[in-house]
């Protein structure tokens, strides 16, 4: 009996110290210095500074870590899988981009883990692990760039550098709340880097500080020195955040706060994108017909998911297919899916996706111009928990890649940004400017930066889901105002925006537009209250000052008027409306 109840407490003790030796494993992996980000450690230097009076090296202080597919000098370049590193070469030489960064004054202290052959966008690695998420840690990393991204929000670097094809740079920023660019596609040299799509591929940047980003991307893009710019226009794509699984309002509303505050209420616009581009990319009505779903239709974005899908496994496989053919790889990973699929699309498919690649450019481009953003989703759900399928499923990949296809087949430069947390998890948005917009999108991004932290609502108690959809409406209302007032249907026109001022009653341009309907009736007062609301609003709103001006002048107050057109042209001195009227008030009452 003794001898059974110590072999019980013996079985109880192992038991329990197999458990504490379990948990302390865990604890280990859990606060591993690196949080695995890094594969491999190493160090490139910068040259000596300057004497003075040169001035410093613009990087000086420093440090970054690049994904493992850009080549450094004596070391082999792993591209996420081992069997590659065993097949190749130490690199002779080092990417130019990673050259002219250490020229710049940073250093390189090493190598981050990358998705197998950068192809998933996880960010869960079979092969060196998983890197921990610092902003959640239940959750992924994404990829493929994951390393590179964990990496400045663990601040073990000040920032990081990836390769950004299909969202490679872009998701795992958003997922570990930090900022992410992707350069426009092909204006930052990729020379010393293993491609993975060379129609998508685009170099990209991880950073916490916006004015770090900045310098660094004028350092890689060799920028000179040049004045500031503010956007114009700030682009609200509405169906884009139709695909929000959590509160748009959480992600929209400290845009919309924040462009009012710096570029005033007129800055805004709102645009259903894919109605947008279904009318520019003709080509993809073409590539349309064998891509209808279920129910019989599929939206412009779905289809450019599946474009861009189409061309990453083509190219890939153009790039890479013999050497996976010949390793035999795993078949459970994606990389043994294709090598069983092959490369069968036609080339004339090729053909017609390389058009739609070139008319989305020259869609957005006309959309952006040079001082216009385009704002949408970084990403439509909250990212998924490590081991979870989450990321295997068509449901929550379809308006995933719908989202990042936009800046990858255009070839347009985009900045996620992060506003935070909900439920626990991070959450951002994307800002997108026209290809060769870097400058302006980065000069845009530090404008706009901290006044965006400062309207983020950590309280999400007050999340107000229907705000958004009432400020849509208003904006539906208005335009059917506007289609009156064209057709000079006055009274029609009016019952418009003022519908749309009971659903959103602080936006001057409504005001200002029933101003300009009662104005066509003659009903001067009207629009005289109208205007000086609209004023009270957004005291630069021109349109306000001129109309107000018409309608003091029709009812005998010129002082009044003559002040409103004075003041319309201290706001704009070409304005020739204003400067006529100023001078035929001056001629008749002077």
């Amino acid at each position: 009996m003794a001898s059974s109840n110590t072999n019980l407490w013996v079985m109880l003790g192992l038991g329990l110290a197999g458990t504490i030796l379990l948990m302390t494993r865990k604890l280990k992996r859990a606060i591993m210095p690196d949080f695995g980000a890094f594969i491999q450690k190493l160090e490139l230097l910068p040259p000596p500074q300057p004497a003075p009076p040169k001035a410093p090296h613009p990087l000086t202080d420093l440090t970054f870590a690049v994904s493992d597919l850009f080549d450094i000098e004596g070391y082999v370049t792993g591209f996420g899988n081992p069997d590659w590193a065993k097949t190749h070469e130490a690199s002779l030489r080092t990417a130019s981009v990673v050259l002219s960064l250490v020229d710049g004054g940073a250093k390189c202290i090493g190598k981050t883990t990358i998705d197998e052959m950068a192809y998933s966008v996880s960010g869960e690695s079979k092969h060196y692990g998983t890197p921990t998420n610092p902003g959640a840690p239940d959750r992924v990393p994404a990829g493929s760039c994951s390393g590179a991204a964990v990496s400045v929000a663990a601040k073990l670097v000040d920032f990081s550098l990836g390769i950004d094809t299909v969202g490679g740079v872009r998701l795992p920023a958003g997922f570990c709340g930090v900022i992410g660019f992707r350069a426009s596609q092909g204006a930052i040299s990729q020379s010393g880097i293993i491609p993975v799509s060379a129609s998508l591929d685009a170099i990209g940047c991880f950073a916490r500080d916006p004015n770090v980003l900045r310098r660094v991307v004028h350092v890689m893009m060799k920028l000179q020195f040049a004045t500031q710019r503010s956007p114009k226009q700030i682009i609200i794509a509405d169906d884009c955040f139709e695909l929000l699984k959590i509160h748009v309002d959480r992600v929209i509303h400290p845009v919309i706060r924040s462009t009012e505050k710096l570029f005033g209420r007129q800055a805004l616009k709102h645009e259903n994108l894919g109605s947008y581009l279904s009318s520019k990319v003709p080509s993809l009505m073409d590539f349309s017909a064998s891509k209808i779903n279920a129910q019989g239709k599929t939206s412009t974005l779905t289809l450019l998911a599946d474009v861009m899908q189409s061309l990453l496994r083509y190219e890939f496989m153009e790039n890479h297919g013999e050497w996976i053919n010949s390793v035999k790889p795993d078949v459970d990973s994606a990389i043994g899916a294709l090598s069983r699929e092959g490369n069968v699309i036609h080339e004339s498919e090729i053909q017609k996706m390389n058009q739609i690649r070139t008319e989305m450019r020259l869609a957005l481009n006309s959309l952006l111009k040079d001082d216009g953003v385009l704002v949408i989703p970084t990403f439509p759900h909250p990212p998924p928990k490590v081991g979870g399928k989450d990321m295997s499923s068509e449901t929550y990949l379809s308006p995933l890649f719908s989202l990042l296809s936009i800046a990858s087949l255009s070839g347009c430069c985009q900045v996620t940004v992060p506003l935070g947390y909900h439920n626990k998890s991070p959450i951002s948005v994307s800002f997108i400017a026209r290809q060769g917009g870097d400058r302006f999108l980065l000069d845009t991004i530090q404008t706009m930066y901290s006044v965006l932290q400062e309207q983020v609502d950590t309280s999400e108690s007050k999340s107000t889901p229907s705000t958004y959809s009432m400020e849509r409406s208003a904006e539906a209302a208005k335009e059917k105002g506007n289609l009156a007032f064209k057709d000079k249907q006055w009274q029609k026109a009016i019952n418009h925006y003022t519908e749309a001022i009971k659903l959103c009653g602080s936006n001057a341009t409504y005001y200002s537009n029933r101003a300009a309907a009662y104005l066509e009736l003659a009903s001067f007062r009207q629009a005289v209250a109208d205007c000086t609301r609209a004023i009270n609003l957004d005291k630069k709103n021109v349109k306000a000052y001129l109309r107000r001006g018409t309608a003091q002048e029709m009812l005998g107050y010129y002082k009044e008027a003559t002040e409103d057109f004075r003041y319309a042209l201290v706001l704009e001195p070409t304005n020739k409306r204003a400067a006529a009227s100023v001078e035929r008030l001056k001629n008749l009452f002077q």
